[in-house]
């Protein structure tokens, strides 16, 4: 894309430009090496096809900056009947007569140079502020997005030019042994605090909830862990699963987590992408549904943390005698200050997962690893609104989607730093195990 970031901006309009045309270049480094077959991909109700994802972030971007600040007239007439996710089903986007790709990237284009022009030489207000940064967390969602869709559909490792520098030699902690984290009960308050910049409706606002004192698994669940389940029969035995996971494992005839492969020699391998690699024993399970993790706990003796026992875990600093938490609440694990590479696993820098015992600089308070990047992590939860929860503007982002999915939090490899948080609640039908999803566990 032959685009600069206009010169002429404040501070706050160059920081807002620099994160939007940052979001854009890194989904057309995910877009750049598909081929025509491949931009639409085959029909699966998990997935969308790339090229459908690469013009619904540009009409996104224009419906909440152009055409909400500004009034404006669409770019192309049939924007809508091609883009709006929330009227077009999953179903029918394959039968949509897209645009060719030429004509896609100039559509999104020239949304993007309209986008940035509008910032020259004026301060920004704060309904801009608020609209430009949707529309690049929104594109940095869609981003993590076509990650999942390259492996679902078994297509090559992406070339991210951008994650070169940032591919750093992980500090490993090789005595670091799987334990659990004592969190003492307490009145905790729930959600985001009106001093972090953005927030999504869902996170709003922090409430208070009582939560017992409660054991969390220090990392989440390992790839050798989940093997010695799957070795056990977990998958064959009827009474780790609820009659929801049963009936699913049924319909998908699943033995074992999606892409891993059974060799004759006893081995594990798994698909990454296009190719077959060694399961990595201590990388953390990845690509397993909240019908899995839970039939997982079941055989482990364990259970899933509950939404409020993980925030708690991961934002919490605990009293001096170690016999509750005080009120402060940190952004991350670590402190307020912003993710980087020697704390967590973002940005798609490693391709990947990473061993559950590096990066030690990012442990909570309490001493909890990774718990944001490298693998999202499924809670107990159905996804709901917070007490006196309001709608957004983007109305269809939360509300319809409460009381039938189930609670992701921390962030994976492939999610961007800018948008992850303490308080980010992601959320997915319970049947899902092709997004970057793992867990980890308490104590009964």
């Amino acid at each position: 894309m032959n685009l600069r970031i206009p010169e002429d901006l404040t501070r706050a309009g160059r920081e807002l430009a620099g994160q939007l045309y940052d979001a854009r270049m890194r989904e057309l480094e995910l877009f750049a090496d598909l081929n025509d077959a491949q931009l639409l991909g085959p029909r699966l109700r998990i997935i969308e096809p790339p090229i459908w994802e690469i013009g619904h972030v540009g009409w996104f971007q224009e419906r909440w900056i152009l055409r909400r600040l500004d009034k404006a007239a669409p770019l192309r007439e049939d924007a809508d009947a091609l883009y709006d996710s929330f009227n077009i089903p999953n179903a029918r986007r394959w039968d949509l007569p897209f645009p060719s790709r030429q004509e896609t990237l100039a559509y999104i284009q020239a949304v993007l140079e309209r986008s940035l022009r509008r910032l020259q030489a004026k301060e920004p207000t704060e309904e801009e502020i608020y609209f430009y940064r949707l529309a690049t967390y929104h594109e940095d969602m869609h981003t993590e997005t076509l990650h999942h869709i390259r492996q679902t559909l078994g297509y090559a490792c992406p070339n991210l030019p951008s994650t070169q520098a940032l591919r750093l030699p992980l500090p490993i902690e090789l005595d670091f042994e799987p334990h659990d984290v004592s969190i003492p009960g307490g009145t905790y308050c729930l959600g985001a605090t009106p001093d972090i910049p953005f927030v999504f409706d869902n996170e709003k606002w922090a409430h208070p909830v009582q939560v017992r004192p409660f054991r969390i698994s220090a990392t989440p669940v390992t790839n050798a862990e989940f093997q010695a389940f799957v070795a056990a029969g977990g998958y064959h035995d009827r009474s780790l699963w609820s009659d929801e996971g049963w009936a699913w494992r049924a319909s998908a005839r699943a033995e074992h987590p999606v892409y891993w492969k059974h060799q004759a020699d006893g081995t594990w391998l798994w698909r990454r992408w296009d190719r077959l690699a060694p399961l990595e024993p201590y990388h953390p399970i990845i690509h397993v549904n909240w019908y899995e993790a839970n039939a997982y706990c079941a055989w482990a003796g364990r259970r899933l943390p509950t939404e409020a026992e993980w925030e708690l875990a991961a934002s919490a600093e605990p009293t001096p005698d170690g016999r509750g938490f005080t009120a402060a609440k940190r952004r991350y694990p670590w402190d307020d200050a912003p993710p980087s590479p020697e704390k967590a696993n973002l940005d798609s820098r490693a391709l990947g997962c990473v061993d559950v015992r590096a990066l030690p600089a990012g442990d909570s308070a309490f001493g909890c690893r990774q718990m944001i990047g490298n693998v999202w992590e499924w809670t107990a939860d159905t996804f709901g609104p917070y007490p006196g929860f309001v709608l957004d503007p983007y109305a269809e982002y939360s509300a319809p989607s409460f009381g039938q999915q189930k609670v992701l939090r921390g962030g994976c490899w492939a999610t961007r730093s800018g948008l992850i948080r303490n308080t980010f609640r992601n959320f997915y039908t319970p049947d899902r195990n092709n997004i970057f999803a793992g867990f980890r566990t308490c104590a009964l």
